[in-house]
C-alpha cells in the first residue's frame, strides 16, 4: 500500500492534513510529483515534511523555476517562483537550507517502480506532468476529444500506468482514449494487466476541479484509491493575502477549487 500526492505548492495546511489522513490510514510509502513550492506561503515547512515523509519525489516545473528560472510562467506564478527563492535563500539555519537547496537539485524528471499489486505485476512511472516531457506539458481532459493524436502519442511512452499532476485535475485517460473523472469511477481504478493508463492524481494544496478539498491517491492491492481530504483553506488564503509579493487570486482559488 502506497500513496502518491503531488502540487502541493506550499500550502502547510493542505499538506498536513493529508499526512495526517494518510497516517490514519496505515500508510507509509509516500511518493511525490512535484511541485512542493510555487504560489502558497509556506515553502520551507512543506518542502522540509516532504524531504522527511516522501521516500521519493520527481521534479515539477515549479520546483524547477524556483532552482533555476521560471519559464512560460504568468506574472503571478513568475514573482511567487521569485519570492519562494528569496525565502529559501536568507535560510538563517545553513544546514536546513542546505538540505533544501540539495533535495531541489537532486530532483529527477522520472521514476520507475515494478511492483506486485496483488495478483497482478505493475509497471508505474511517476512524472510531474506527462510522459512526454515530464516536467512541463499540460494533459488536459478535453484533449482525449480536442486533440486525440495528443493522447495516443503519449500513451506510446507509457508501458502501463503512469501517475502525474500539473493540471490539478484528478481522473483517468485511457488509450482509446477517453478521460474519466474519480466520480464516475467510484473514486476507484482497478489496475489491469495489459490497459494502460495515465492517471492523474489532483493537487493537494491548489485543487482546480471545483472542489476546494485536498486531492490524492492510495493504492491497496491493485486498486487506485482517489481521496479528497477537508482541511483548513482560509488558513492559507490569509497567509497569502498577508504577503506582498504573491498574488491574492492563488488565495481566493483556494476557496472554490478553481
Amino acid at each position: 500500500m502506497f500513496a502518491v500526492l503531488s502540487d502541493i505548492h506550499s500550502n502547510l495546511e493542505a499538506l498536513t492534513t493529508v499526512l495526517a489522513d494518510i497516517q490514519e490510514r496505515g500508510i507509509k510509502t509516500i511518493y511525490c510529483l512535484g511541485d512542493v513550492v510555487g504560489y502558497g506561503p509556506n515553502p520551507k515547512e512543506c518542502l522540509d515534511l516532504i524531504i522527511e515523509k516522501a521516500k521519493w519525489c520527481v521534479l515539477g516545473n515549479h520546483d524547477y523555476a524556483v532552482f533555476y528560472e521560471p519559464t512560460n510562467f504568468n506574472y503571478g506564478a513568475e514573482q511567487a517562483s521569485f519570492w519562494t527563492r528569496e525565502v529559501l535563500e536568507t535560510e538563517e539555519e545553513r544546514e536546513h537550507g542546505d538540505k533544501r537547496w540539495v533535495f531541489l537539485g537532486e530532483l529527477p524528471m522520472r521514476r520507475i517502480l515494478e511492483t506486485k499489486l496483488g495478483t497482478s505485476t505493475a509497471i508505474i512511472d511517476f512524472v510531474h506532468a506527462s510522459p512526454r516531457r515530464p516536467v512541463n506539458e499540460y494533459i488536459f481532459p478535453d484533449d482525449v476529444y480536442t486533440n486525440p493524436a495528443k493522447v495516443k502519442l503519449l500513451f506510446e511512452r507509457v508501458k502501463h500506468i503512469c501517475f502525474v499532476g500539473h493540471t490539478h485535475m484528478p481522473g483517468v485517460f485511457l488509450d482509446e482514449p477517453d478521460f474519466y473523472l474519480p466520480d464516475e469511477l467510484g473514486n476507484v481504478y482497478p489496475i489491469i494487466d495489459g490497459e494502460k493508463a495515465i492517471i492523474n492524481i489532483g493537487s493537494v494544496g491548489q485543487p482546480r476541479d471545483k472542489d476546494n478539498r485536498a486531492s490524492y491517491v492510495c493504492v491497496n492491492e491493485n486498486e487506485v484509491h482517489f481521496v479528497r481530504v477537508e482541511y483548513d483553506f482560509e488558513t492559507t488564503v490569509q497567509k497569502i493575502m498577508a504577503i506582498e509579493q504573491l498574488d491574492s487570486f492563488h488565495a481566493e482559488r483556494l476557496r472554490d477549487g478553481r
